[in-house]
């Protein structure tokens, strides 16, 4: 069929979801001649599942980026519609912020963004075939134009051979009802990429005047709020909407397991696998039998809008089936379903066939982002899309890669997962991941890597001034809480008798008052007259410096011995069937992931320290330093 040349490009983007977009903005704005193809327009930014941002780890993901120069957290804040910071009640280190968006304000947001970005193209259209030729990448269209590019980002999302499945019914769609991408998956066999079948699911959309609120739980955004971007004002900020909780019963439980053969799931039609994590509520009730009933949060979809998402109870049940057992669950007796529930099954690979750059080892310039590397999540997808788009920019401009260790964030703790472990489900990113998760917290994201951010390129000046000025405030706090001593006094002790802890009986130190558990900052406003006007989040920082100042030391101990191990490099050409004393599996797995430091390859399941032993061994006996 006759093909005609459209353009040449930089770097080439598939898919125009969260990863998309962060690959694209990144590649833009560092330089590169960009475009960005999406089978659909309208479903830029698209929210198919949750119309939220943010969530226990997934918050922590939102502000790294942010601190980075990515986007998603600034149009989070643009389009929110209630906020929350989840983990109040648990410490400092799974504080985790999570919004309400109002979905189509936050893809018209994206799109928008795309199509003003200078060195950027957004174009509908499918890709069909992906080819590499002398040296470069060829990508056709479904409509005959091809395009040639020096990199490639892959971040196909749930579109990649997607497949919907309810009850008995199955047909080819991507989210949403849209067109899937059916042919690339043969294009990228053919090129000799191996991917593998996962699925993910979405619970349905009702219509709010069809629920009866009276008797559910009301859920209440948070004051003040927090945003997810620094360049945000929380002056500006608001909650316009509250949330719901109801719970399913033992009439819903009894109808999913009268039915549970109908479901594909359990009939053996679905081959790929589900996330571990967010399972369907028929997953939920075989699998927790003993549980009398699962919480269904109930949220607004926009300010526009009168359909409702019921968080929590995703299925692939037959649609007659999901309209019988919704109406048992209390508040949704006569509740009327606009978007029926489904699973959804889709192409992705093992993301252990990717560089931490996220480049493929064996297709230079072509990257991975997003649920195509097996991950879940928009947070997940969107800290992908950058590290990819920003290591395509700066290989194409001859710069060192862009890396990020697990000691350094969130985003560098979830690629060492992907790309050194693997993964056997979609993975989500969770607090407990972490080893260094005190360091690690949501609110110093832009201490630890705004000036990597800086650094790159993507950060502005006013953002960055705005970062110093932040920073001296919280030194010259944490300075004044060290040096200030209150004199015993009965206002003190009295302050102290009411938090439930010891008076003093001489002077004592700002910042030792602050180490007590039972003592905050608004505990002791009305004795500590010294202290100047801050922000919210700059006492919040303070106290959390000060309380755990101690824990805080010993995690940066072990953050600088496992940085020991990350600068030990393992040559790229390394042959590791040829080193005596590996184990045989060591020598696969080792052989397979191709680590980049003696610290990547101790984190290989499979690999021992044994064998890590022998590693050392060998550089030093071959002067490799």
């Amino acid at each position: 069929m006759l093909q005609y040349f459209a353009k040449q490009v930089d770097v080439a983007v598939i898919g125009a979801g969260h990863a998309g977009i962060e690959a694209a903005l990144a590649c833009a704005r560092l330089g590169c001649d960009t475009v960005i193809f999406t089978i659909n327009l309208d479903s830029v930014g698209n929210l198919p599942c949750n119309p939220a941002i943010g969530g226990t780890a997934k918050g922590h993901l939102v502000r790294e980026l942010d601190a980075l120069g990515g986007e998603m957290g600034k149009a989070a804040d643009e389009t929110m519609i209630q906020s929350r910071m989840l983990n109040r009640g648990k410490g400092p280190a799974v504080h985790s912020l999570r919004a309400q968006i109002d979905r189509r304000a936050y893809s018209e947001r994206m799109k928008h963004t795309l199509e003003t970005q200078e060195n950027l193209q957004l174009i509908q259209a499918e890709i069909t075939d992906i080819q590499r030729e002398n040296g470069q990448w060829k990508l056709v269209t479904r409509l005959n134009a091809y395009y040639l590019c020096k990199a490639v980002i892959l971040c196909t999302g749930t579109y990649l051979g997607g497949r919907i499945y309810v009850g008995e019914v199955s047909y080819e769609s991507g989210p949403d009802g849209l067109f899937p991408s059916t042919m690339l998956s043969g294009a990228l066999t053919r090129l000799g990429v191996k991917t593998r079948r996962f699925k993910t699911g979405t619970p349905p959309r009702v219509l709010k005047s069809s629920i009866d609120f009276k008797d559910l739980e009301v859920q209440n955004g948070d004051e003040p709020i927090t945003p997810f971007s620094y360049d945000t004002d929380p002056a500006t900020l608001q909650n316009k909407v509250v949330c719901h909780i109801t719970w399913t019963n033992e009439k819903t439980k009894e109808i999913i397991l009268s039915n549970l053969h109908r479901s594909p799931l359990y009939a053996g039609k679905i081959e790929g696998i589900g996330p571990r994590y967010c399972p369907s509520i028929e997953d939920k009730i075989v699998r927790f039998a003993d549980k009398q009933r699962h919480q269904v949060f109930i949220e607004p979809c926009g300010l526009h809008t009168d359909e409702m998402y019921l968080q929590g109870v995703s299925s692939s049940l037959p649609e007659e089936v999901q309209q019988q057992m919704y109406k048992t669950i209390g508040g949704l007796e006569n509740v009327k379903i606009m978007r029926t529930a489904y699973a959804i099954e889709y192409d992705c690979i093992d993301p252990v066939c990717l560089y931490p750059t996220l480049e493929f080892k064996d297709f230079e310039g072509l990257y991975g982002a997003g649920q195509f590397n097996s991950s879940s999540g928009y947070e997940e997808a969107a800290v992908q899309g950058f590290v990819a788009g920003v290591n395509a920019a700066h290989k194409i401009k001859g710069k060192a890669p862009f890396l990020l260790s697990r000691s350094q964030s969130y985003i560098g703790t979830l690629i060492d997962d992907l790309v050194t472990k693997g993964c056997n489900d979609p993975y989500r990113m969770m607090t407990s991941r972490s080893e260094y998760r005190l360091v690690l917290r949501q609110d110093n994201a832009d201490r630890r890597l705004m000036p990597i951010g800086r650094e790159i390129g993507l950060i502005s000046d006013h953002a960055w001034e705005n970062y110093l000025k932040r920073k001296a405030l919280l030194e010259r706090e944490i300075e004044r809480a060290n040096a200030t001593v209150f004199p015993p006094s009965d206002a003190l002790n009295a302050v102290l008798t009411a938090c439930g802890t010891t008076p003093v009986s001489t002077g004592v130190r700002l910042c030792d008052l602050l180490r007590r558990p039972q003592i905050t900052y608004a505990d002791l406003t009305p004795v500590d007259t010294t202290r100047p006007a801050l922000p919210f989040e700059i006492l919040e920082q303070a106290q959390t410096e000060i309380k755990y100042e101690g824990y805080i030391k010993r995690q940066n101990a072990q953050i600088k011995e496992a940085q020991r191990l990350e600068m030990r490099v393992l040559p790229a050409d390394i042959d590791y069937q040829h080193i005596s004393g590996l184990r045989l599996e060591a020598r696969e797995k080792l052989s397979k992931v191709r680590p980049l430091n003696i610290g990547q390859a101790s984190r290989i399941s499979g690999v021992s320290p044994a064998d890590i032993s022998v590693l050392l061994i060998y550089l030093t006996k071959n002067e490799i330093h």
